[in-house]
């Protein structure tokens, strides 16, 4: 059975219950959760392996349009995203549904920016859950990888480096916007290295993106697909920038709001 995932921001029990029968009604399997706005205690990813797991094929976002707008919100959902994303895939299904106020688009994160948004009349929203249910999810490969490690007690941690298969950098480069680093190191994919060597290491740098200045720190260690760059944040951004260590004037960078 094909199973939808519901992350309701509000605790409206009778709301969630409404879409939770309508989506039965059309032989969908329902499981989710009630959001917790606790972004320092990173409680965003308490959904995470429920959301990771392969017979989960539709994410439902349901919240009031204007909830989007309260940074803690929008930045615990952009991470959750972002996490589920490198699990499952850009392309993974998310669908917006706000039951009061219409949701802006355009003021979405990126990580929610691709997501579809749709009105809360519940005639309407079966048939393009199933649809989307069904359907195979598409393939759609990055120019990097980005993954989130929320290690509690240890603290925030982001990993980047080139796809699977992509071309090798020549070291990395991240940077912040609202936070600091306090911490980087090179290591194998899919797990903060419990020690690392640093090849020309640089901490502080700043940059300027459009009215944006981003502290950056960055090393030089030669990364595959098979290997990362990870920095440890002190607190939660609102915008990240990242890429390839520059070897020449010019860089290719990639820069993700969180909010």
């Amino acid at each position: 059975m094909k199973k939808v995932w519901i992350t309701a921001l509000d605790k409206d029990e009778q709301e969630v219950q409404k879409l939770m029968v309508t989506l039965k009604g059309y032989g969908l399997g329902v499981d989710g959760h009630f959001w917790v706005d606790e972004l320092a205690k990173m409680a965003w990813d308490s959904a995470l392996e429920n959301l990771s797991a392969k017979d989960v094929s539709v994410w439902i976002i349901l919240g009031k349009a204007d909830q989007y707008q309260i940074p803690t919100i929008c930045q615990g959902l952009s991470m959750l995203a972002l996490s589920v994303q490198h699990r499952r895939g850009i392309g993974f299904p998310i669908l917006l549904v706000s039951p009061q106020g219409e949701i802006n688009a355009a003021s979405l994160p990126t990580p929610l920016k691709g997501a579809d948004i749709l009105p809360p009349a519940l005639a309407a929203l079966g048939p393009k859950i199933v649809a989307l249910a069904n359907k195979p999810i598409p393939s759609i490969t990055p120019a990097y990888r980005l993954n989130i490690h929320p290690i509690h007690g240890i603290g925030l941690w982001f990993e980047v480096g080139p796809p699977a298969g992509g071309l090798d950098w020549p070291g990395a480069m991240f940077g912040v916007h609202g936070t600091e680093i306090d911490f980087h190191g090179v290591g194998p994919a899919d797990g903060v290295p419990e020690r690392t060597v640093l090849e020309y290491a640089l901490k502080g740098m700043q940059l300027r993106l459009g009215e944006d200045e981003f502290t950056a720190w960055a090393v030089q260690n030669n990364l595959s697909g098979e290997s990362s760059y990870y920095v440890r944040l002190k607190g939660v951004p609102d915008k990240i920038i990242f890429g390839a260590f520059a070897t020449g004037d010019e860089a290719e960078v990639h820069t993700i709001a969180l909010c």
